[in-house]
């Protein structure tokens, strides 16, 4: 199986390098995959969408990026069973695109927020984070309230498709929710950042597991 981690990049980007050296730091390859490329799903074992202003969030949070060539591919790519990682914007992308259910929209308060969260895991998912059962790591975004309306969080929660909640509730997402996946469980998404706790130093560790259950 390839070792290679797409890591796909749009204007306004700015989380992708933090996220090049987390898949690096787990001993796997990434390799930039470029808005206007497209890609052979084939050479590589995931994909992940870092966080970022990708078009300046102009329109609305990831509308722009979801129209980008890159993710036609990426289309093909799930359809076809392989992983992918959307992490803040890239969680909204994944929405806009309709490869996840759900919207981000404004936070309750009106403000940008950064800071630690906890989290609790709701529904496992083999590609990311398969050991954690809870962690802490860090959030920062305007626009990460998570929205569907009643009867598509109904379907979401029998289909075992909300992943992480969190403990305390920093934007008014819908049911706590801070990470969900599409119904086959390939492509997975978070407000918060896992490739800022990846040691010690940055506060914590609990980032790493979500690319190293990768190697497993």
């Amino acid at each position: 199986m390839s070792k290679k981690v797409g890591i796909l990049r749009f204007l306004g980007t700015n989380c992708d390098q933090d996220v090049w050296r987390a898949v690096e730091n787990v001993e796997l390859q990434p390799e930039w995959l470029w808005y206007q490329d497209h890609f052979s799903e084939s050479d590589y074992c995931a994909f992940v969408l870092p966080g970022g202003f990708s078009y300046g969030d102009y329109l609305r949070c990831g509308a722009m990026a979801a129209k980008m060539p890159v993710m036609k591919s990426l289309s093909e790519a799930v359809n076809k069973g392989k992983p992918v990682l959307g992490i803040c914007n890239g969680f909204q992308i994944l929405c806009e695109s309709g490869l996840l259910p759900g919207a981000l929209i404004r936070n309750h308060n009106r403000h940008f927020i950064d800071e630690w969260v906890d989290l609790d895991l709701v529904s496992a998912n083999k590609y990311w984070a398969g050991e954690l059962n809870e962690c802490s790591i860090p959030i920062a975004h305007g626009e990460g309230r998570y929205y569907v309306n009643e009867d598509e969080l109904k379907k979401m929660e029998d289909n075992g498709q909300i992943w992480w909640r969190y403990r305390h509730n920093p934007n008014g997402s819908v049911s706590n929710i801070a990470g969900v996946m599409n119904h086959k469980k390939n492509v997975a998404a978070l407000m918060p950042h896992p490739e800022r706790a990846m040691f010690d130093w940055m506060g914590s560790q609990n980032g790493r597991i979500f690319f190293e259950s990768l190697l497993r």
